[in-house]
C-alpha cells in the first residue's frame, strides 16, 4: 500500500506543475498579443522572446507534468485490479457513483486544452493567430474551471457526498463571475 502513496504524491506534484504551466502559458499568449501595440523594434523583440518562453514552458514544464499526472493517475486507477486491498474508484460501490468517470473525462478535456495551447503557440509564432488578448484572457480562466471541478470531484466524490447539481451550478455561477470580472478589467484598462 505504501507504493500507492508514492504515486498519489507524484500525481499531486504532476497536476500542480501542469496547471501552473498552463496558467503561465496562456498568460504569455495575452502578453504576446499585447506586444503588437509596441513600436518597432520592441514589438519584434518581445514577440520573439515570448515565443521562446512559450515553447520552453510547454516542453519543459507543461508536457512532462501532464505525463506525470497521467502516468501516476493511471497507476492508481489500475492498482485495484492488481491489489484487491485498494479501493476501486471506478466502481459505483465506492463514493458518489460516476465521480471518477467524470473526473477522467475532465482530465481528457484538459489534455485537449493542453494540445490547443500548442496549436496557439504555433499560430502566434507564424503570425496566423486570430484571437485577441481579451479572448486569451478568457481562455486563461478555463484551467481554473477544470481545477475546481476536478478537486471537488476528487474530494466529495470519494467521500460519497458529491451533489452534481451544486457542483455544476456553482461552476456556472463562478464562470459567469470570471467573465464579468474579465469584462470589467477590460473596460478599466481601456478607460471606458
Amino acid at each position: 500500500m505504501s507504493v500507492i502513496y508514492f504515486f498519489k504524491a507524484l500525481h499531486v506534484v504532476g497536476f500542480v506543475a501542469w496547471f501552473s504551466g498552463l496558467f503561465y502559458l496562456v498568460r504569455m499568449f495575452v502578453y504576446h498579443i499585447e506586444a503588437n501595440d509596441k513600436p518597432q523594434p520592441e514589438q519584434d523583440i518581445l514577440k520573439k522572446q515570448f515565443n521562446l518562453m512559450q515553447w520552453r514552458v510547454y516542453k519543459i514544464i507543461a508536457n512532462p507534468a501532464m505525463m506525470i499526472t497521467w502516468m501516476a493517475g493511471l497507476v492508481m486507477v489500475i492498482t485495484p485490479f492488481v491489489n484487491k486491498n485498494y479501493p476501486n474508484y471506478l466502481s459505483t460501490d465506492v463514493g458518489t457513483p460516476g465521480w471518477m468517470h467524470l473526473k477522467l473525462m475532465l482530465v481528457v478535456l484538459l489534455t485537449v486544452y493542453h494540445v490547443w495551447c500548442k496549436i496557439q503557440i504555433k499560430k502566434l509564432e507564424s503570425g496566423a493567430n486570430k484571437l485577441s488578448a481579451f479572448q486569451f484572457r478568457l481562455a486563461n480562466e478555463i484551467p481554473t474551471l477544470f481545477l475546481i471541478s476536478i478537486a471537488f470531484l476528487a474530494v466529495f466524490g470519494k467521500a460519497g457526498t458529491l451533489n452534481y447539481g451544486y457542483l455544476f451550478g456553482g461552476l456556472i455561477v463562478f464562470a459567469i463571475l470570471l467573465y464579468l470580472g474579465a469584462r470589467a478589467y477590460k473596460k478599466r484598462r481601456l478607460g471606458n
